[in-house]
């Protein structure tokens, strides 16, 4: 009776113990805490984040998209947000101590980004995106041609001379020293306050929009190098032949805490930024952009293509 009594006890002990779970099951992954930045690469990312934690078993907690780099990288650092997808390019903000040159080269970068943000602060760089979503500007494609303007070498001399040019952008591209103000500084020109347009958030569809309808006169646009909307709308994006700009690359990054808990997040969302080269990104981005779909649905259908999600 005793040993039949035993046996109970331990088979009701194994029940209960797959019920409740132990630390890094399943059942009790969690919960994360997602977020991104307030424009349409920002939510692409951070659901495809989002869907593939909890097809791999996370409580997830989705946070809505928060403007501005300075903002989103606070609500990490102090606990508000768990993981996002950031670019590498910022780790220029982040670490302003360290050689402008590193962020111009992809990889010594992303690794620079790495090492101090795990050591600083304690933040995991997962891997990349092989996609350069750099700042840049673009113009309405009939001042492109009719004035000769492919560059920003060209753009400077066009407005150094009078040239009509009114760009809408956001509070960050133009305020980040590594943003407009640098090309403003390498090219040698300045735009007056009355040439440019303040829009909020970060969203490139709409300074895109701005510049590709004239709307108050704009007819040049803040873009990134993914954008998917730039042909579409007829806007040319300027070289920069000086290379003014560091490399954005995707990333995700999460809390230190949470990534040594949790350390299969690398291998659940490595693969997936890996695969987002520039041309799937700039695909993507125009899903969203374009044709209206939903950033939920656009990365759904990518990752369950690609195998990641079934």
């Amino acid at each position: 009776m005793k040993k039949a009594l035993s046996i109970l006890i331990l088979v009701l002990a194994i029940i209960l113990s797959g019920c409740t779970g132990s630390p890094g099951t399943a059942a009790t992954k969690g919960p994360i805490t997602v977020s991104s930045k307030a424009d349409t690469e920002g939510s692409l990312l951070g659901q495809m984040i989002v869907l593939m934690l909890k097809a791999n078993g996370f409580q997830v907690t989705e946070k809505p998209a928060i403007a501005g780099t300075s903002l989103i990288r606070q609500a990490l650092l102090s606990g508000e947000v768990d993981i996002y997808p950031e670019y590498t390019g910022n780790g220029s903000l982040f670490f302003p101590d360290v050689s402008s040159d590193i962020w111009k080269n992809a990889q010594q970068g992303y690794q620079q980004a790495k090492t101090l943000d795990r050591q600083k602060n304690n933040v995991v760089w997962l891997a990349p995106a092989p996609a350069n979503n750099t700042w840049a500007v673009a113009i309405t494609k009939a001042i492109s041609d009719g004035e000769n303007i492919r560059s920003l070498t060209d753009l400077a001399a066009y407005v150094n001379k009078g040239g009509n040019i009114k760009l809408a952008g956001s509070s960050e591209f133009f305020t980040s020293d590594a943003a407009f103000p640098a090309f403003e500084k390498a090219y040698g020109f300045v735009l007056s306050d009355s040439q440019k347009v303040v829009l909020a958030g970060g969203n490139t569809a709409q300074t895109e929009k701005y510049a590709a309808d004239g709307t108050d006169g704009v007819n040049a646009a803040m873009a990134y190098g993914t954008d998917g909307s730039l042909s579409a709308l007829n806007l040319v994006v300027l070289s920069d032949p000086l290379g003014v700009q560091p490399v954005y690359e995707p990333a995700p990054i999460v809390r230190g805490a949470v990534y040594d808990k949790y350390p299969e997040l690398a291998t659940i969302l490595d693969p997936v930024f890996s695969s987002l080269d520039l041309v799937t990104l700039q695909t993507l981005n125009a899903q969203i952009a374009l044709n209206g779909q939903n950033p939920t649905d656009v990365a759904r259908n990518y990752l369950t293509s690609k195998g990641y999600l079934k």
